[in-house]
């Protein structure tokens, strides 16, 4: 069987986004089956169309696969607000849109409950599979070799306690937040890595890098980094931060957790609808910056984060999502032949 996997991530060239990584993750989760063949956007037809990215070439590409499409749905039209000016004018045009994408696929994965409801609340015409992101530990497990080369390019002495933010620069990511709680934190060095999909669209965009530019010397945004570099950045740090205002399935912090250290998530209800494990949250600033202050100066409070980080991350395994994706395609792919019922 011959899977397309598309995504304009690709095509633009989007290194820094989630949307990519999880493409880059699903093209490599199917060639590790040696009866599946992937072909990658335009390189050729396959029997599936397995697209991660909802644009003009989702619909385009889609033309050659009469109910063999297939959809894993990473933002929903929430996914604005923070993100590009005016969301709340343009929602309704954006939850149009959506609609129409989610229907155009005749399966959507969704990667979390919530975006499942988000699916049904829109009255898209399509077959929902429940499916998480799945993580591929072994690339992200630290090594001291990696720890070196991630800490020369953050510019990080040996001894610095780094605590780490990886996601797009605006303010549904909680950027601000990390510069205020890095504040209160003098002690520990405090790295950003991403940049601006939307460039000058950003919402916010004036205001964060005024924020950024007059922020103490312990906090740096350092930019983009290529996907292959991010496996060093994680080993680079001590504790990862995820102070995001709207989620769905996040890979950044299930990825610094496979490196193997502390996770402190935002407390929002999609993570409590998403993980089925313990994780450490905090509501506000001030409950951030009382744990990051915890996991640094306590070593058994460091090693039980640790320990969440490591059950958190079981729920992710590869295996099963893996059975249950190529268990898809198998069933699409007779609908089509005539060898089922549609």
């Amino acid at each position: 069987m011959k899977i397309n996997v598309c995504s304009e991530t690709k095509i633009l060239n989007m290194q820094g986004e989630g949307v990519n990584t999880a493409f880059l993750n699903c093209v490599e989760l199917l060639r590790e089956d040696p009866d599946l063949e992937v072909v990658i956007n335009n390189e050729g037809v396959g029997d599936i169309m397995h697209s991660h990215t909802y644009g003009p070439y989702y619909f385009l590409r889609g033309l050659r696969y009469r109910q063999r499409k297939i959809l894993t749905v990473h933002v929903i039209p929430d996914s604005i607000k923070g993100s590009i000016p005016a969301a709340k004018i343009l929602m309704p045009l954006v939850r149009w849109y959506f609609k129409k994408v989610f229907s155009y696929a005749d399966v959507c994965i969704a990667i979390s409950p919530m975006v499942e409801q988000v699916i049904k609340d829109l009255g898209a015409k399509t077959t929902i599979l429940r499916l998480d992101n799945p993580i591929l530990l072994d690339t992200w497990k630290r090594n001291p070799e990696l720890r070196k080369k991630g800490r020369a390019l953050l510019g990080l002495q040996e001894n610095d306690f780094c605590v780490l933010g990886v996601g797009q620069l605006e303010g549904r990511k909680g950027c601000e937040d990390f510069i205020e709680i890095g504040k209160k934190v003098p002690g520990a060095e405090f790295r950003w890595i991403g940049g601006r999909p939307f460039g000058i669209l950003t919402e916010g965009i004036l205001r964060l890098n005024r924020q950024i530019a007059s922020a103490p010397s312990n906090i740096k945004f350092s930019g983009l980094f290529p996907f292959s570099d991010m496996a060093c950045i994680y080993a680079a740090a001590d504790l990862f931060i995820f102070p995001s205002y709207q989620e769905n399935c996040p890979l950044a912090p299930m990825e610094a957790a496979a490196s193997g250290m502390p996770v402190i998530y935002r407390n929002i209800l999609e993570y409590s609808l998403l993980y089925k494990n313990n994780y450490l949250k905090a509501n506000n600033n001030d409950e951030f910056v009382e744990q990051v202050k915890s996991l640094m100066d306590d070593k058994e409070a460091y090693e039980d984060g640790l320990k969440i980080s490591k059950t958190l991350i079981s729920q992710f395994s590869k295996h099963e999502i893996k059975k249950q994706l190529i268990q898809l395609y198998s069933d699409l792919d007779r609908v089509e032949s005539g060898l089922v019922n549609a």
